[in-house]
Formats: C-alpha cells, sequence, structure tokens
C-alpha cells in the first residue's frame, strides 16, 4: 500500500486536525510550546509534509485539550462522506477490474 500522505482522505484529517486547533484559538506556536517542540513541526504536520503515527496524534490532541476518541469518531464519520479511496491504494487486481469495466463502459 502507498502512503496516504498526499490523498483526500488525508486532506480531510489535516483540516480536522487544524480546526481542533484553531478552535482553541491557538498559534501553532502555542500548540508548539504545548508539545515540546518548535512551531515548524506544528506547520510540516498540517500542510501534509510531515506524518503523526498514533501515539504522536494522541500527545497532539492531549496538547489540545481535545479527546482522542471524539477525534477519531469526527474523523470517520468525515471520511465515510467519501468512500472511494484514492486510486493509488487499491491492488493491482482492483485496479485490473475497475479498468476492465471501464472499457466495457
Amino acid at each position: 500500500m502507498l502512503k496516504s500522505i498526499h490523498s483526500q482522505h488525508n486532506n480531510v484529517f489535516l483540516e480536522l486536525l487544524r480546526s481542533r486547533r484553531e478552535e482553541q484559538r491557538l498559534r501553532q506556536a502555542d500548540l508548539a510550546d504545548r508539545l515540546g517542540r518548535g512551531q515548524t513541526v506544528v506547520s510540516r504536520v498540517e500542510r501534509g509534509t510531515r506524518r503523526l503515527d498514533v501515539v504522536e496524534l494522541w500527545a497532539w490532541l492531549a496538547a489540545l485539550d481535545s479527546d482522542f476518541l471524539s477525534f477519531t469518531k469526527e474523523l470517520d464519520q468525515r471520511l465515510k462522506t467519501s468512500p472511494v479511496p484514492d486510486a493509488r491504494f487499491r491492488s493491482t487486481k482492483q485496479r485490473a477490474a475497475l479498468a476492465k469495466v471501464i472499457a466495457k463502459g
């Protein structure tokens, strides 16, 4: 599976993450201070050039006084509104089957 960093689903994740910070009326520098990191780390995450693993996400949300489970539930709901994953995540077999369907038109 390819990395999802440039997918529409990742954009949904990043928008939600950024909105949680903005709801707290925090600047990137403020969040960085809470995390004990530099502002550039927050910027890179929010721009999608640096990924967070699940433990980092948990810490990030804690720094925002945001509940991990409520965040993931909201993310799940938003992702379900665009259920077709990026074509890069389909297996070769799935892509071949889809190509046949398209070709039959």
